[in-house]
Parts: C-alpha cells; structure tokens; sequence
C-alpha cells in the first residue's frame, strides 16, 4: 500500500468522485475533497499539508494558482487540467506530473507510481521541491494562448500525391483501429501519421475541441448538439456519420464554456 496522505482540489464534483475511486484502487489514501480555491485556502488554514495534491487548475472561483499567492504549499503536486492546447510543457517541467481530463486510469497509476519513487528516492521534502511552480510563466500560458502559432494546413498521401487540407476545411479528427484521421467537410477521410494527443498542442483551442478520447470536432463542423444519458451530449456533425459522438461527461462542462 502507499504510505501517503492526499488531497483533491477539484470544481467538478462527478470528475472529483471518480478520481476518488481511482486511487482508491490503487490504495491511496484520500483525506479530502475540495472544489474551490476559497474552501482550498481554508482547509489549509486547519489542516496539515498532505504528501501529495491533485490540483485542477480553473476552479469556479478562480485559478488554483492563487492557492500559491497566499499559501507556501509544502505538498508535489499533479495536476488535473483541460489546458493540454498550450501549457503542458510547463505542467511538465513544474509539477510531479499532470493528467489531461478525462482522467485515463493507467495514466493516473503512472503518476502515483513516479511520486512515489521520487518520495522512497529523495524524501517527501525533496519530491515536493519538484513543484517549484514558475507561477507567473504558467499563468500567462493560460491567459494568452492565442499568442501561439497554430497549424494552417495538414498534408496526406493519396496514392502517390501529397494533399494539402486547410485547417479550415476539417471537420474532425478521430481516432480508429489505432489509426488517427481527418474527415473533411466533404465528408472524405485521410490517414493522417500522429495521435490526438500529439494534434492538441497544433490546433487553435478556439476552433477545436477534444469531446473524448476519439474525436477532436471543430466548432464550425457542428450541426446538432443533443441531450444523452447520465448528464452527456450528442454530437452530429455536417458530414461525418460513422459512429455517434458523445461528450464525456467529465467534459460537458468545459464543453459549454467552448460553445459560449
């Protein structure tokens, strides 16, 4: 069992549950649930910093990140966070590790796992030190992503010729049989050689967004969107009729305040 005390600071109280659940299964103690920076800077106020927090970084009060103007958090940390489009590389270098919603099980045990052989390594005062947030840099991640450069345009192969699709004439990516492909707004699909997870960083994050773990749709490409069951949505698009595209419910949330 692992020997460690831990904390989840999370607004969305199903994505909160189920994480409990996960690290239950992994043995983890879990001592509190938070789902604010206010119930967060009190709870601190009272309690003792634990081994390791799960840090979701838009609560709906505010960024997590005000936790540290106020509070020198003693605790590594691993994020939990929709902001994979353009800050990862700095949850990366500044925190234990981070986890993109919905959290993907095995991912989550990797993360637990590589804490706790920094913690048996170094002590729990030298893997926390791995959390010496450059706060105001991933800040201004957050703040201005549109100052990033996006792609304009893909390539594929079709027989022997390259294709040049714009950005602008997919509708969506998905992926299938460990395949990841663009449907255009001609209703046409392209074997594309990369992954979801590799295209997020290389796409606007206004225009696109990653519904679950198969498709990234572009907003302009959507048609109807359709209550589901348990809290989900449908999504259809213009052309692409494959299979049903469901929000996760993890995601319905951030979807909205996409849309809006």
């Amino acid at each position: 069992m692992l020997k460690m005390k831990t904390l989840i600071i999370e607004d969305e109280k199903p994505a909160a549950r189920r994480l409990v659940r996960m690290l239950e299964k992994l043995s983890v103690n879990v001592i509190a649930t938070l789902h604010s920076v206010e119930d967060a800077k009190e709870w601190f106020k009272n309690n003792s910093h634990p081994d390791l927090i799960f840090l979701d970084i838009q609560l709906n009060d505010g960024l997590s990140f005000e936790l540290f103007e106020s509070i020198e958090i003693e605790s590594a940390i691993i994020f939990t966070t929709a902001y994979d489009e353009y800050a990862l590389q700095a949850f990366k270098l500044n925190s234990i590790d981070y986890l993109l919603k919905p959290i993907d099980e095995e991912e989550l045990e990797v993360a637990v796992l590589k804490y706790n052989s920094l913690k048996n390594k170094f002590g729990n005062d030298e893997a926390s030190k791995n959390v010496q947030l450059s706060i105001e840099d991933i800040k201004k991640l957050l703040i201005h992503p549109l100052d990033r450069d996006y792609k304009k345009r893909f390539t594929v192969k079709v027989g022997q010729h390259i294709k040049m699709i714009p950005i602008s004439e997919i509708e969506c990516f998905f992926s299938e049989n460990k395949g990841t492909y663009i449907q255009t707004i001609e209703g046409r699909n392209y074997l594309i050689d990369s992954t979801l997870e590799a295209l997020e960083p290389e796409i606007s994050p206004q225009e696109f967004f990653r519904v679950n773990r198969k498709f990234l749709i572009n907003l302009h490409a959507i048609k109807d969107i359709i209550s589901y069951s348990n809290s989900r949505l449908k999504i259809k698009l213009n052309t692409y009729k494959a299979e049903e595209i469901i929000v996760a419910r993890e995601r319905v949330k951030e979807f909205k305040d996409w849309l809006a």
